[in-house]
């Protein structure tokens, strides 16, 4: 198990977390319903998604269960390959944040499998994802002057999104800031005549 303990660890506590507030929200909030905790910067605001990450939707009851089974296929192979960089001793940062994509994956996973049969709406594969933070950081008008979205009015940030959603979110990213450290080469010496000291 060496090497296992410390990404088994951090799967288990996203996993736990996201279940946990996801279960809160399902059972003492309705569809809709939203309360401030900072100001209008930081909501509550409960939603359900039939799509993927950050309420995106890939329609229909045949996209539905195809997605889900898209992510059971997608989160296997995440973990095949967490299970490949521990194996071969991969830097550590690397390993912990595809453990973080992968408890996020895991966790999405779980509401659109087992939701709609748990809590009665939908069959097994056809549950909705359980969406409730929301950061409408800044709201306004785009000016006129821009194609298309002259006028319109825009929020940042606008999609709704969970604790899985975040996880996801955190370790694609980290690994994009780190890949140079996670992906660097072991530079050897190479060996030659005049950089060999000749002793007398």
């Amino acid at each position: 198990m060496k090497g296992y303990t410390k990404p088994l660890i951090l799967i288990f506590l996203v996993l736990l977390a996201d279940q946990l507030v996801k279960t809160w929200v399902k059972t003492h909030m309705y569809l809709g319903q939203e309360f401030n905790i900072i100001g209008k910067w930081f909501i509550i605001h409960f939603t359900e998604n039939n799509g993927m990450a950050f309420g995106m939707e890939f329609g229909g009851e045949f996209g539905k269960l195809a997605l889900s089974l898209f992510r059971i296929a997608a989160v296997a192979g995440i973990g095949y390959g967490l299970n490949y960089l521990i194996k071969n001793k991969y830097h550590r940062g690397l390993i912990l944040n595809v453990a973080l994509i992968f408890s996020g994956a895991l966790g999405n996973i779980i509401d659109s499998v087992f939701y709609g049969k748990i809590y009665g709406y939908e069959s097994w594969f056809h549950g909705r994802v359980v969406d409730m933070f929301y950061f409408p950081i800044a709201e306004g008008h785009f000016p006129t002057w821009i194609p298309i979205w002259g006028g319109d009015e825009f929020v940042f940030f606008r999609p709704v999104f969970n604790l899985a959603d975040a996880a996801i979110s955190v370790g694609v990213i980290l690994i994009l800031i780190f890949q140079k450290n996670y992906f660097k080469e072991d530079v050897k010496d190479e060996v030659s005549i005049n950089s060999e000291i000749v002793e007398d």
